[in-house]
């Protein structure tokens, strides 16, 4: 690994625009569960399965149940930013970092003092009204049991992350892409690249070098210049 980190690391040293898309892996060091690994979520057992409570149908339908679930399981709020987080946030602050691209709804990103995070499943920190658009931080959540409603209207209050069955944000995305293509190098970091349509934002990257950072192989290593299969935070506190 020494050898590909000192590769890594003069890549980053020369690089002018950086762009880091990230994925569960980055916030699994810091406490919060992932979904697909051998201790996921997905593999534990539940009255259903989590991608069906996780559905926009279930929200809708059993909204109780799926907030009995996403209480216990999806709000990790003490959870802190580790190595990867910082990094990222001090190539920022220096000028090398044009954007984080995250799937991750923890916003940790932000909490290690990272500016410009594109969440492209949402965070599980905003909430709105279905009724009438109220805003409403995680407190409303974590404050109330069952169904959380609008102090206001009195309308369904539902998290601002992205179930199965619903469409990624159009503004989010486009941003996204326009960050991938004006970079020089895209660090790609815990994530199996296996959940679309995120993980089709690698093919706009046109950039010089490619780095894939991930404890697993993924389907597009093959492609990358740089691929470390390790724990990112392992990584990028060496960086």
């Amino acid at each position: 690994m020494t050898a590909t980190i000192e590769q890594l690391k003069a890549a980053v040293e020369q690089a002018k625009t950086i762009v880091f898309f990230g994925g569960a892996g980055v916030s699994t060091e810091s406490g919060i569960p992932d979904f697909r690994s051998v201790d996921g979520l997905y593999n534990q057992k539940y009255d259903y399965p989590p991608e069906t409570i996780l559905s926009h149908t279930f929200f809708m339908r059993q909204t109780e149940e799926f907030y009995r679930f996403y209480r216990d399981k999806m709000l990790c709020l003490d959870a802190k930013p580790n190595a990867a987080h910082k990094k990222l946030a001090e190539w920022e602050q220096q000028g090398k970092l044009n954007a984080v691209i995250t799937q991750n709804i923890d916003g940790l990103h932000q909490a290690a003092g990272s500016k410009k995070v594109l969440e492209l499943h949402g965070s599980v920190l905003r909430n709105t009204c279905m009724q009438c658009g109220r805003k409403y931080d995680v407190t409303v959540i974590t404050g109330s049991k069952g169904i959380p409603c609008c102090e206001h209207c009195g309308g369904r209050i539902k998290p601002d992350v992205v179930l199965y069955e619903e469409s990624l944000d159009n503004d989010v995305m486009d941003e996204a892409v326009r960050c991938i293509r004006e970079a020089d190098m895209m660090i790609i970091g815990g994530t199996s690249l296996a959940v679309y349509p995120a993980a089709g934002l690698i093919h706009y990257f046109k950039g010089d070098v490619l780095a894939l950072v991930n404890r697993d192989a993924t389907p597009f290593d093959a492609h990358a210049d740089l691929v470390l299969h390790e724990k990112i935070g392992a990584v990028f506190s060496q960086l």
